[in-house]
């Protein structure tokens, strides 16, 4: 019975992409239904087979190297914000970008990053019908996270147009950042964290092309090289076309990526300080009430719909709700101690790590609206920041078929 629940949800989860398509005639359906499979059998493998975990951990572990060696600079200029039992958010996840900004700048500025695009972007394109630059993004921001993969993507979002970078921004709310998935292993469980982070990806494109459809022409679908005319408006290039003298771009480089930090530590802070302002508000009405628990009771129906008896879809509609307004460690953090144990059933365990683990939640729109307003021009941010509804839906619907797909093959 309730396996058949969790196979009408994913129905269902699918369903609501089309009723609020920005465009439903221009919904490409064999393009959605193609994705769709290749997720599936993607979760059946990486559920039921070691090499396929391996594979991805792999992967993780050296993007996770790569921030690793960023926490040597910031160590050099403040160790007692490295050294320590937890960094702060600012420190672990924003500073780096001082460094992988400038790092992927360099791939781009020798040719490297533009060549790696140009041939995983065509692979994926075929296998999933999209643009190419999109389907490379959808495996960039999976291990580098929102804001380091808009960032390193600036020179390409600046000449794509409006509507595609708002699929770019929608796409943003499912990613994590490679640095943080060993701590998310350590919390939940590793297998359904690492089946979690491709299976995103594609749902991400998924979810997208549904909800903001994009005619790409031949000509559109192009892929963003140093040397075109953005370069030269950008500053990449003289304006006699020759590359700018390599140590004045990297620092330009580091300056736009210190400039960015700010910019999106100040949208992070003051988007979660507005949501307490609203809870102290609503706790006037009642102390139960709460955007957890309103947020908790209106996600029901879809906790129900990962084929969960009521009683713990009620719980997980809690949880759901308290990830979206705060963040995924939160929930994490109150369950890591019992969800191993019989407390927790495989499926359970399974829909919960999966849907948990992403960035979608309120204050990553603050995270991508800042970033987003440091790279492009004010009609593209406007575009975005317009769209906020969508870009909360889209992070929504991706965590919810995710949860969905991972678990029809966990009982």
């Amino acid at each position: 019975m309730y396996l058949a629940i969790n196979i009408i949800g994913l129905i269902v989860f699918l369903a609501i992409g089309w009723l609020f398509s920005k465009d439903r005639k221009a919904i490409n359906w064999r393009a959605v239904l193609t994705m769709t499979a290749l997720n599936l059998v993607m979760a059946w493998f990486l559920t039921s087979f070691p090499i396929g975990r391996t594979i991805v951990k792999g992967a993780a572990a050296g993007f996770d190297a790569l921030v690793q060696v960023s926490y040597q600079g910031i160590a050099f200029a403040i160790p007692s914000m490295v050294n320590v039992k937890s960094m702060d958010f600012f420190v672990s996840v924003l500073l780096p970008i001082l460094m992988i900004v400038p790092l992927f700048d360099i791939l781009t500025y020798i040719g490297v990053l533009p060549w790696i695009i140009k041939w995983i972007g065509r692979g994926l394109s075929f296998i999933t019908r999209q643009p190419k630059f999109e389907s490379f993004f959808a495996v960039e921001m999976m291990f580098l996270g929102n804001t380091e993969a808009l960032a390193v993507s600036s020179l390409q979002l600046k000449r794509m147009s409006a509507k595609r970078d708002l699929t770019l921004a929608m796409m943003s709310m499912s990613c994590v950042t490679a640095s943080i998935i060993g701590a998310y292993t350590q919390m939940m469980p590793g297998q359904y964290i690492l089946t979690a982070i491709p299976v995103n990806v594609i749902n991400a494109l998924v979810v997208t092309s549904m909800l903001n459809p994009v005619q790409v022409s031949q000509e559109e679908d192009f892929i963003a090289k140093i040397g075109g005319s953005a370069s030269v408006a950008d500053g990449t290039v003289e304006a006699d076309g020759k590359k700018e003298p390599f140590f004045s771009f990297l620092g330009d480089s580091i300056l736009s990526a210190g400039r960015l930090v700010l910019i999106i530590a100040a949208n992070v802070i003051a988007f979660v300080a507005l949501a307490a302002l609203v809870d102290k508000l609503l706790g006037l009405i009642h102390p139960w009430v709460s955007l957890e628990h309103l947020l908790g009771i209106i996600m029901f129906p879809f906790a129900w719909l990962m084929g969960l008896n009521p009683s713990d879809a009620f719980q997980f509609a809690q949880y759901m709700g308290e990830k979206l307004v705060t963040n995924e460690f939160v929930v994490m953090g109150k369950v890591t101690g019992k969800i191993a144990t019989a407390a927790f059933s495989e499926h359970y365990r399974a829909v919960l790590t999966v849907f948990v683990t992403s960035f979608a939640n309120f204050s990553t729109v603050g995270m991508i609206i800042g970033c987003f307003k440091s790279i492009v021009d004010r009609e593209k941010n406007d575009l975005v920041s317009k769209n906020v509804p969508y870009l909360l839906l889209s992070g929504i619907l991706v965590s919810l078929l995710s949860a969905a797909t991972v678990g029809l093959f966990a009982w």
